[in-house]
């Protein structure tokens, strides 16, 4: 079985959030806290290390007291590369044998969502659990940015990410 201990987590919070005018949404308010402190508050007792992907107001994401990873791939301060450029900085960082990755966007993310994703893994032997909810008519739906990853084989899964990122590849 997959412990709490063998998780490393990664909050995304790096990107141009496009949709929202360029505002920064991990620092967006909801129910009077930045996103990225819910996130914070509902991963971390799920995992051994977290750590926070941002590529701008780093000074700010500091002050939640966690290690601000900026994305390893970017080609400069205009680069935004999408969630898969987080993903490729925590296998960077990842210290454990898993790596949990979770948007700083979505508040109302289950508690146990690590150890959801821990026990489908397990069970299936697979490399790559992710999470699915259901759409308004039933029909479950994939939400690749809830990802448990098995790290033992992160250099080989660094460098095919690299090189998609680099082939400006962006999509989940």
């Amino acid at each position: 079985m997959i412990k709490k201990s063998d998780i490393s987590g990664i909050i995304l919070a790096g990107g141009r959030a496009s949709r929202m005018g360029g505002l920064d949404k991990g620092l967006q308010l909801f129910k009077g806290a930045p996103l990225v402190a819910n996130a914070i508050a509902r991963l971390q007792p799920q995992v051994a290390h977290l750590n926070i992907s941002a590529n701008r107001n780093l000074d700010t994401y500091k002050t939640f007291g966690l290690p601000v990873l900026t994305d390893v791939a970017r080609l400069d301060a205009d680069d935004f590369q999408g969630p898969l450029a987080g993903f490729l900085t925590g296998l960077e960082n990842c210290t454990t044998p898993y790596l949990m990755t979770a948007p700083c966007d979505t508040p109302y993310f289950p508690m146990d969502v690590a150890q959801r994703l821990a026990s489908a893994l397990f069970e299936t032997e697979a490399d790559i659990a992710m999470a699915c909810s259901p759409d308004e008519t039933g029909k479950l739906c994939n939400q690749p940015v809830f990802c448990l990853l098995k790290c033992g084989k992160k250099r080989e899964l660094a460098d095919s990410l690299r090189q998609f990122l680099a082939q400006g590849g962006r999509k989940i």
